[in-house]
């Protein structure tokens, strides 16, 4: 079958381990079902997984893709849930020891089938696109367990979100505002920011600028290059919600501040099926809609993984048939 994989791991040029081509055809495991992938979504893990990084060498050549949505062998639309647990785990999903995401262990969706648990399909709801649904498994669920589940927040407050055009930010800030929080975020350019103000930010600031006033809570993905500016952008006893570090995760830790203002500091890792199932439902009550910044076919998947990886983004890549 078709697939867009990692033929092994490449930490300083990920790039060329990158595969468009043929992977034989997955079996199903009692338990397991088959989805026919109609569109699936480009994340940062899959640059990791290009590196080496969160996967064994062992597990190479593996096929790309943690998010996507398709179809079952008897037709029914579904959006796949990318946190396999492991047998008979009971709980939050998200806080097995064992989990994985896809393409740590098993195969990914950028291929024309993929397997996975039972459990770990979600109906599509009709009124979302498959390529809008294909956004919803990771960068999507991220934001929305950062904000409805990790940060406290009430409407009214003021949120800041670091980075003003990736998936897990654009998302951000079309659900903050859609559940009436004040939303403030950052961004490295003019467009940047424009495209921020244009899905619902309330202002927009270059990065590191000083703010109006202090927020409620900051939602951060990008890490050492913007943690100070967080922490400094906190009111007292305010919250961040930290859930990726692209610019590197030795940041300075501010501990005085952080102390002596009562911060908190929350980390966050993709959701819960329930939580994927919510998102689906929040999405079709409110009319919210994902920002798509490319839509691309999957031969063109290395046009894609370029875009990522020189930050050229404005909201999500998604791969379609």
């Amino acid at each position: 079958m078709f697939a867009v994989y990692a033929q092994e791991p490449n930490a300083d040029s990920p790039l060329d381990a990158l595969v468009v081509g043929e992977r034989p055809e997955p079996e199903v495991p009692d338990g397991w079902v088959r989805v026919h992938v109609k569109a699936a979504s480009l994340n940062m893990h899959d640059l990791w997984t290009l590196r080496g990084v969160g996967i064994k060498p062992d597990q190479f050549p593996m096929i790309l893709g943690c998010d996507g949505a398709g179809t079952l062998d008897d037709g029914s639309e579904v959006v796949i849930h990318s946190v396999i647990n492991a047998p008979g785990w009971q709980g939050d999903d998200t806080l097995d020891p064992k989990r994985t995401l896809l393409t740590e262990k098993h195969q990914g969706t950028f291929a024309d089938q993929v397997v996975v648990p039972a459990r770990n399909v979600v109906p599509k709801p009709a009124a979302l696109s498959f390529a809008e649904a294909a956004t919803m498994g990771t960068a999507w669920l991220t934001a929305y367990r950062m904000l409805f589940v990790k940060s406290g927040l009430r409407p009214g407050q003021t949120m800041l979100v670091q980075g003003a055009s990736g998936g897990v930010s654009t998302a951000l800030v079309q659900l903050g505002r859609a559940a009436g929080f004040r939303v403030w975020v950052t961004g490295r350019s003019e467009e940047k920011r424009a495209l921020a103000t244009s899905l619902g930010a309330h202002q927009a600031f270059k990065s590191g600028a000083r703010l109006p006033e202090r927020v409620d809570a900051v939602f951060e993905t990008v890490g050492k290059a913007t943690w100070s500016h967080s922490v400094k952008s906190l009111k007292p006893g305010g919250i961040i919600v930290v859930s990726g570090s692209t610019s590197g995760p030795d940041a300075h830790a501010e501990l005085q501040r952080v102390f002596f203002l009562q911060l908190r500091v929350a980390g966050s890792t993709m959701g819960t099926r329930d939580e994927l199932a919510d998102l689906l439902a929040y999405l079709e009550l409110t009319g919210v809609r994902p920002q798509i910044g490319a839509e691309l076919t999957f031969s063109e998947a290395p046009q894609g993984f370029r875009a990522m990886l020189d930050g050229e983004t404005a909201g999500k890549i998604v791969f379609t048939r």
